[in-house]
């Protein structure tokens, strides 16, 4: 008996010493937590239940230089319900009335609406969708719903911003338009303008504090963001939206026409190096075109006879020749060593001078001119075309500029043959940017300015940074070679392998191009082109035409494909240029003038609480009388206003953004 007591009671010693040691550990690890690690799990425990999100900025607009929309961040809206926090009073006094407004906006029935609040308030949803990707007026419209417009604490209504990118032009000059885009490690992919100009455009994030609710969503907690985003500044390019149309347009019909794989155009202002239209298409599989590469900025191939252009100038600048000197094409056949340099025309030229093979664009003449000055010393040739800046990128804000290529005496691709055929654009490669780069120096009398895309940056009307024409090269030539080829090309238009787009009507000076491509794979495939400027006195614009693969049996020479290209852009811009700047003004003012006049002066001098109504005045008066008022206004399009997204007669709160539609 005694040694069963005496068991049961070291048990009893062994249990109460058991939790004895339990509450020890207890005590210990309550002290660890209280006193070392518990900050870590208070963090750990709010993290589970709320976290920091990276609101984005609203990325600034890109601008054509008149002022038109290229690209734009457009704030859409989706509108989520919180079913716990209205009161119930508040819920059953409203719920048919706000059942019924989103039937009018939204377009469900109000059975329908009615019948989802009830069930989310019945099973305590905090995050109800209603609605996504709404504009301003609508979500507008959406907060003074009954019950809605009670705010998120009393009538659950939770709004959350996002924005989408827009491009007013669509698909015209999308590839230079570009886009940015960040992957979920933070990597951007940078395309276009909207690419190299985006440490402009982005802005900055903002944060914001969010709540998770049932269902592993998360909710916005309070009614503003911790930090507030910065909006992304505006960029203003060189793009002129009525030249880009028709360069666009003038492209595409070449191409469907010729049945081309894909071609481009570039336009760019002689003296300031400004783009004001640059276009690149690519077929699809159906046969339409889109703008699927920037050919024009990354496409390094073989210019062909446009490289006539750059032979010329070294051998007069090297004076080897003068514009005189003559040359025999012979039977338009000229052999070197194991190659033969074709002429387009049977039976040659015969004898003629340099300036009327340029004129003509005749290789063989070409092919003996640079061989037979050149062929002791091929590295004179080569570094004359370095000196003139032929082997440097253009170093374009644009990614991906294509990189020149020229073969050298003693690399390994250096063979008998390479120098004649250098001569006609064949073994070298240049993008046709960098092509349109040189040709704009000669119609800038030797000054070689860099290609520039963009004109300003700015926060609203404030200039933040301007960029001003940067010259490469002050002079790539003598002025006397300048002049000599700036006749042969003029010549080429009136007389020569361009003459079919002559016009007395306004002048023109350039140079086709037509070389084969591909030709180690397939035997006929061309690259078809014409570079050249006008006026061709006094050059105001330079352009450059390329279309690749045109199909030979409808035509693929480049004064048949590419060249009327070039002579529509250039009689769009002299239709639309004035030839006299002073015209006589009436006497007295329109009385269309006088009425819109006074309709602007009476709105301006009336004092305004609310939204004054603007639609139908003109674009420059809308903004001017807004801004005045104290709002921010930003607008697309041009012309009268047709719809604003404040309504008229809402009250008027300073600094509060209206966007006008003009048309």
């Amino acid at each position: 008996m005694a040694t069963t007591e005496k068991n049961i009671l070291n048990r009893l010693y062994f249990v109460a010493g058991c939790m004895f040691i339990f509450a020890i550990l207890v005590v210990i690890k309550l002290v660890d937590i209280q006193f070392f690690k518990g900050d870590k799990y208070r963090q750990l425990a709010l993290t589970s239940t709320e976290k920091v999100v990276t609101m984005e900025a609203t990325r600034g607009n890109l601008y054509a230089g008149d002022g038109s929309l290229l690209a734009t961040s457009v704030i859409k809206y989706d509108v989520r319900w919180d079913a716990i926090s209205p009161t119930e009073g508040n819920f059953s006094e409203n719920i048919v009335a706000l059942s019924q407004g989103l039937a009018d906006l939204l377009g469900q029935t109000p059975a329908y609406y009615e019948q989802r609040l009830r069930k989310a308030r019945a099973t305590q949803n905090r995050y109800l969708f209603v609605a996504r990707n709404l504009d301003y007026g609508d979500y507008i419209k959406i907060n003074s719903l009954p019950l809605f417009n009670k705010g998120q604490y009393k009538g659950g209504l939770i709004i959350e911003k996002h924005t989408e990118r827009e491009f007013p032009l669509e698909k015209m000059a999308e590839r230079t338009i570009g886009y940015e885009r960040k992957d979920e490690n933070g990597y951007y992919t940078r395309v276009g303008l909207e690419g190299a100009y985006g440490h402009y455009l982005r802005g900055k994030e903002g944060k914001r504090l969010k709540q998770k609710i049932a269902k592993g969503e998360w909710k916005p907690i309070g009614v503003g963001n911790i930090v507030e985003p910065r909006d992304g500044y505006d960029v203003v390019s060189t793009i002129d939206v009525n030249i880009q149309d028709v360069a666009h347009n003038s492209l595409l019909a070449s191409l469907e026409k010729f049945k081309a794989d894909h071609g481009c155009v570039v336009v760019m202002e002689t003296k300031t190096g400004e783009i004001k239209a640059i276009s690149n298409l690519g077929r699809t599989s159906e046969g339409k075109y889109y703008e699927d590469r920037n050919h024009a900025v990354y496409e390094s191939h073989e210019p062909g006879s446009t490289f006539k252009l750059m032979s010329m100038v070294a051998a007069l600048e090297d004076k080897v020749i003068d514009s005189s000197t003559v040359f025999d094409t012979e039977n338009g056949r000229v052999k070197f060593y194991d190659r033969t340099a074709i002429d387009s025309r049977r039976g040659g030229y015969g004898k003629i001078s340099a300036a009327k093979a340029f004129e003509l664009s005749s290789n063989t003449a070409f092919a003996k001119m640079i061989n037979e000055n050149y062929k002791d010393d091929p590295k004179r040739f080569v570094k004359r075309l370095f000196n003139m800046g032929l082997n440097d990128k253009l170093g374009l804000e644009i990614k991906g500029e294509g990189s020149p290529k020229f073969p050298y005496p003693g690399d390994d691709n250096w063979y008998g043959t390479t120098l004649p055929w250098m001569a006609f654009g064949y073994g070298v490669q240049l993008t046709p940017l960098q092509t349109l780069t040189f040709y704009n120096a000669i119609a800038n009398d030797g000054e070689m300015v860099k290609p520039k895309f963009i004109k300003e940056i700015k926060e609203w009307d404030v200039t933040i940074e301007s960029f001003d024409t940067e010259v490469i090269n002050p002079r790539i030539a003598s002025q006397g070679t300048i002049d000599a080829v700036k006749e042969m090309m003029k010549k080429t238009v009136e007389r020569g392998t361009a003459r079919n787009i002559y016009s007395p009507d306004f002048s023109m000076a350039g140079k086709t191009g037509t070389c084969q491509t591909e030709y180690w794979i397939e035997a006929n495939r061309y690259i078809s082109s014409f570079a050249g400027y006008f006026p061709a006195d006094n050059p105001k614009y330079s352009c450059i035409v390329v279309v690749h693969k045109p199909e030979k049996s409808i035509g693929y020479y480049g004064n048949i494909v590419a060249a009327p290209v070039f002579k529509q852009i250039a009689q769009k811009i002299y239709s639309d240029t004035p030839v006299i700047d002073k015209i006589s003004l009436p006497k007295e003012n329109d009385v269309s003038i006088q009425t819109d006049y006074q309709s602007y002066y009476s709105s301006v001098n009336k004092p305004h609480a609310l939204v004054p109504n603007v639609k139908g005045m003109s674009g420059m008066d809308a903004v001017a009388l807004l801004e005045n008022l104290g709002l921010k206004v930003r607008f697309r399009g041009s012309g009268k206003v047709t719809t604003q997204s404040l309504k008229s007669g809402e009250k008027l709160v300073k600094n509060q953004i209206i966007v006008l539609q003009l048309s």
